[in-house]
């Protein structure tokens, strides 16, 4: 059993989202609870399972701030 509190992300909706802006694959944060774009710098937050894959929903990544 996992001490986390979020949930497992399906690994068969991870195969095939994709990030809007970019088109490439997602990496799950499972500490964040989000779909990682590390190409276009954003997460997508996921809200009671569903994750939310808007752009104007998404938070920017430190990394992508600093550089």
């Amino acid at each position: 059993m996992t001490d986390n509190k979020f949930p497992a992300v399906d690994p068969k909706l991870l195969e095939i989202l994709v990030c809007p802006l970019t088109k490439e694959t997602l990496s799950y944060d499972r500490d964040r609870n989000e779909l990682v774009s590390k190409a276009a710098g954003l997460a997508y937050p996921i809200r009671n399972g569903i994750p939310i894959m808007l752009v104007d929903e998404a938070r920017e990544l430190d990394e992508a701030k600093n550089g």
